[in-house]
């Protein structure tokens, strides 16, 4: 997922339809390895953002604003001094001799006038190269003025970025310019030792290995075969492809989209042309390649953010589950021990029954069971009388009989607990926000499993957590709760008797509700709803799952349980493949 040289290509097109000849009229250092540049065109007013963060380096055209820290960096003073009302004149990629080429720098031409009112040229690189990653700003010379990262000999042995150093693009393992090869020296190219992944990445600038397994998928071969094992026919038609796709790039013709998982439904890759290797993917177009960027990573960060920022409460569940299971696992154990309470109750009867026969001071009798008319032997105290040992029995079938009924009622409490616990860790999987983790937090207090301590008033509480909103193709809406709350609420306060009720079985979930408005549901509709039941509980990453359905009239709850706990008697059920299939989502 990290920037290629083609999505570099198809960036600085853009770059250079609404940037080209702009006037640059803010600087901003949002964070330490980031910049906001604002520039006005004659496509109106947009942002520039570029980050040389070393796990995360990026660069797309963005309307979001964001917050800057009030006294501004030093290299963002820098170039506030020398560029801050300078006009942007040229948007290049480069290649490693700084000719135009699909490296992953691109290089900014700024004229400006000089502190004696001359015109003077000053260059901005943007490199893309994962650690490697820096901004640097140069004179005309290409000499270093200052950089978004200093870079000294005791850090890099090929290249300093430090101010009066001489700035040039590093050797890149001697890959070659895809543009500079003939159709011959490519052909000759394809006898090398290695699979068509590596021959494409691993020889040609800009060429990553997602590309090349989408040129291997339009050609009808597998990316890991050895080019050696290639036939005549599927050596031309890798030849074809891989000057097809030059010639897209030359013409500036591409078609910016994320691929996105059918069963996660989350982003799991982007391109400046469209994918087909990807073939269970689902793909999202866009008009712009950096709005595709700036969708997939904002999707990506949010569920790796969402992940951090629910980890304590995710990890405290977890706590309170192991210790439940454990508490659970004691219960009925002693559960079991309680069986032999019947035992003792038979020995105490035999030995009231039995007693005048029976001398003390014995250590054992035998005595005929008149329950199977078999004999048993029973120990005794000799220290006690016959009738004693009979009521130490009893005292010890009262025992356990208490016992057991005390232990009924909690083992039920406890796989309640569990249950719940086990329904709350899939909730806090689904949770989009901070509204959605502040109701699995209420649910938590309310049910006396964590105390929080009290926001109070005038302190900015989240709002209230919404369920999740479809609407199908036919036209049916779907409402999916995400924690227990939600579940309860869906079920008895918006469904209908008449609104089909979804929920997988074996498994933890969520309650999905379907509208029915008076109408039939088609056969589609039935098993789409029964996906997303499927996808939206603790089995999504299985298969197939099974599905219990029937209308929400017959879905009850019973008195003083936990929320999201129901009981159907009569219900019908399928197999599905977890999925968001035939739907769309609706932002309330």
């Amino acid at each position: 997922m990290a920037l290629n040289g083609i999505t570099l290509h198809a960036l600085c097109f853009e770059l250079n339809k609404y940037f080209l000849n702009g006037r640059i009229q803010k600087i901003a250092q949002p964070e330490k390895e980031e910049l906001l540049i604002t520039v006005k065109g004659d496509e109106g007013t947009r942002m520039l953002f570029l980050s040389a963060n070393a796990s995360l380096p990026l660069i797309y055209m963005t309307q979001e604003k964001k917050n800057s820290p009030m006294t501004a960096p030093g290299f963002c003073m820098v170039l506030r001094k020398h560029i801050g009302s300078g006009r942007i004149t040229a948007i290049e990629q480069l290649s490693e001799d700084m000719n135009p080429g699909l490296e992953r720098v691109i290089r900014f031409t700024v004229e400006h006038l000089d502190e004696m009112g001359d015109p003077a040229k000053k260059y901005i690189y943007a490199e893309f190269m994962g650690k490697h990653s820096n901004i640097i700003f140069c004179n005309s010379d290409n000499k270093i003025i200052d950089a978004i990262k200093h870079v000294g000999a005791n850090v890099s042995s090929v290249r300093e970025v430090l101010p009066g150093r001489d700035y040039f693009i590093p050797s890149q393992d001697e890959k070659l310019d895809p543009f500079s090869v003939t159709e011959e020296e490519f052909r000759a190219l394809l006898s090398k030792p290695v699979d068509v992944r590596r021959f494409f990445s691993g020889t040609f600038t800009g060429f990553s290995s997602v590309t090349a397994n989408e040129i291997s998928e339009r050609c009808g071969i597998d990316s890991d075969v050895p080019l050696a094992s290639l036939n005549p026919t599927e050596r031309d038609k890798v030849t074809e492809e891989f000057f097809m796709l030059l010639k897209n790039l030359n013409n500036n013709e591409y078609s910016p989209c994320i691929i996105r998982s059918t069963d996660k439904n989350v982003p799991l890759e982007y391109s400046a042309f469209r994918l087909s290797c990807y073939r269970d993917g689902v793909i999202e177009s866009f008009p712009l390649i950096s709005d595709a960027l700036f969708m997939f990573y904002g999707d990506r960060n949010k569920y790796t953010n969402m992940h951090q920022k629910s980890a304590d409460i995710r990890k405290n569940v977890q706590n309170i589950l192991e210790r439940n299971v454990k508490k659970l696992d004691l219960q009925q154990r002693q559960l079991k021990d309680t069986e032999k309470m019947d035992k003792f109750k038979l020995r105490g009867e035999l030995l009231t029954a039995n007693a005048y026969g029976i001398e003390d001071g014995s250590d054992s009798a035998t005595v005929l069971n008149y329950y199977t008319n078999e004999e048993v032997k029973i120990p005794l105290d000799k220290d006690l009388t016959v009738m004693e040992n009979a009521n130490r029995y009893y005292e010890k079938y009262n025992k356990l009989k208490r016992t057991k009924e005390n232990l009924t009622g909690l083992i039920k409490e406890t796989e309640d607990a569990v249950e719940q616990l086990k329904s709350i860790l899939t909730a806090i999987e689904f949770a989009e926000n901070e509204e959605d983790l502040s109701a699995i937090k209420k649910e938590l207090q309310d049910s006396g499993f964590i105390r929080f301590k009290s926001q109070g008033k005038g302190k900015n509480r989240p709002e209230k957590s919404k369920p999740l909103h479809f609407i199908t193709d036919e036209g049916f809406h779907i409402y999916v709760g995400k924690n227990n709350i939600q579940n309860d609420h869906l079920t008895f306060d918006v469904a209908e008797g008449n609104d089909w009720w979804f929920h997988v079985k074996t498994y933890t979930g969520s309650h999905v509700i379907v509208k029915t408005e008076g109408k039939e549901l088609p056969d589609n509709v039935f098993e789409n709803a029964a996906s997303l039941a499927g996808y939206y509980s603790s089995g999504r990453d299985s298969d197939k799952v099974e599905i219990d359905y029937l209308q929400k009239k017959n879905v009850k709850k019973p008195n003083k349980r936990n929320a999201g706990f129901v009981i159907y008697y009569t219900n019908y059920s399928m197999t599905v493949k977890p999925g968001i299939f035939g739907m769309r989502e609706v932002k309330d």
